[in-house]
């Protein structure tokens, strides 16, 4: 698939910490009740780490009680990309960024309505622009 943004490996590096660079760019997982946004509340926008596109809201985050920050839906779906994910002996819908190809979690039909999803995200792969007070 091509994405508008392809940077070289290195690139990626420089840009990332360790973890951002082991969930986006080696589809890493987080440990759960872990990550920087797993139980924040603060109005905003969740943005791809990698590459800024804008992917969730705030409104739309719900305590799923799983440890990583849970969305009900995409704020811009059109940069949400998703893929059959058959590791860890398990069948699962990947999430990732659009833009980027970044990783940034699954996504589960066990949401609540009216969307009935859940995209389950890595708070290393996004970044919260804050809402202006």
């Amino acid at each position: 698939m091509s994405r508008s943004i392809e940077k070289p490996d290195a690139d990626w590096r420089a840009q990332l910490s360790d973890t951002q660079y082991h969930v986006t760019r080696e589809k890493g997982t987080e440990r759960a009740f872990s990550g920087q946004y797993w139980d924040t509340w603060d109005k905003g926008a969740y943005n791809c780490v990698c590459c800024g596109a804008p992917l969730f809201r705030s409104e739309d985050k719900f305590d799923a009680g799983c440890g990583w920050p849970s969305f009900s839906s995409a704020a811009e779906p059109d940069n949400i990309d998703t893929e059959t994910d058959r590791s860890h002996f398990m069948v699962r819908t990947e999430v990732m960024c659009k833009q980027c190809g970044a990783h940034l979690g699954h996504v589960f039909e066990d949401g609540p309505q009216p969307t009935g999803l859940r995209y389950c995200i890595n708070s290393a792969s996004v970044d919260l622009q804050k809402d202006a007070e």
